[in-house]
């Protein structure tokens, strides 16, 4: 046998040694002398310097704590946290002033709101009808005309408008009327002005599924000298009266609405005083000789 043939175990055992011993030498090496194959180069990255902490923002002043006209400038700048307290605070002092702030507001949000009510604009809204008067009535009846508001908020602010005896234009009115939420349809009739096409509206609403509808649209025939909700009204009176039905049917009374409103008067001590001023509202009304446009949409 020859000598090569003879080494040749012997070479294989010294290269197994070999390649053993320097994986061994590998798995002792320490984890920190590891190089990262993934970094740029393969060397260590950089630890990150620590970031200086952010600094902390002064909490805004309490809405109470402002004066008239500070209040109305913070209006007009509020994020949505801030923004109910300041049109809370307006509303608290009934400050007339602050209505273009709040409606100026209230615009900004134009075009949203489709899905989901605004609350900037919810908060503007009720602001609004609680400050009352002229200016707030003609800040909610353009932001209804100009559809400012809309998709859930809608409801919200037709309410205000119905709480401000607005009276909007007859081509919004039967777009309201003809709304799918009954609350609106109720407060759009709240809200509509003598026509043509809106008393027919009305009239086919006196059949709504809801009574809330129902009744609202036959106060508003009455406050029109229309006849035709009387029956309703009567209904209502007879059931469960309230001092919009009483003023309604003081317009269109017969000698049944009389008798009615005087058992009010008598039974039911909270609405006396609206029964009484709706009997005599009539007697004078009587007295008067008849109005040739009175049983007729203006």
């Amino acid at each position: 046998m020859s000598r090569a043939f003879i080494g040749w175990p012997h070479e294989i055992s010294c290269a197994r040694f070999s390649w053993t011993a320097g994986l061994g030498m590998l798995s002792t090496m320490p984890t920190e002398r590891q190089l990262d194959l993934f970094a740029a180069g393969g060397t260590t990255p950089p630890t990150p310097a620590a970031s200086a902490p952010a600094p902390v923002q002064p909490s805004p002043p309490a809405a109470s704590e402002l004066a008239n006209e500070a209040l109305i400038a913070a209006i007009a700048d509020a994020h949505v946290a801030y923004c109910d307290d300041l049109a809370q605070e307006a509303m608290r002092r009934r400050l007339v002033a602050a209505v273009p702030a709040l409606e100026a507001l209230c615009r900004r949000f134009k075009g949203f709101g489709l899905h989901h009510a605004v609350p900037e604009q919810t908060a503007c809204v009720r602001a609004l009808a609680g400050i009352g008067g002229r200016d707030a009535a003609e800040a909610i009846t353009c932001t209804i005309v100009d559809q400012v508001v809309q998709g859930p908020g809608l409801t919200a602010v037709v309410q205000a408008a119905a709480r401000l005896e607005c009276r909007l234009p007859a081509a919004i009115s039967l777009q309201l009327l003809r709304h799918a939420d009954p609350l609106v349809r109720a407060d759009a009739a709240r809200c509509a002005r003598p026509g043509a096409e809106v008393c027919e509206v009305l009239v086919d609403l006196l059949g709504d599924l809801h009574d809330t509808v129902a009744t609202a649209a036959a106060c508003a025939l009455g406050r029109m000298g229309r006849i035709e909700g009387r029956p309703v009204l009567l209904r209502v009176l007879r059931a469960e009266p309230s001092a919009e039905v009483i003023d309604a049917v003081g317009f269109i009374a017969d000698e049944e609405c009389i008798v009615l409103l005087g058992r009010i008067a008598r039974t039911w001590p909270d609405l006396a005083a609206c029964a009484m001023a709706a009997l005599e509202q009539i007697a004078e009304g009587r007295c008067r000789p008849p109005v040739a446009h009175r049983h007729r949409c203006r």
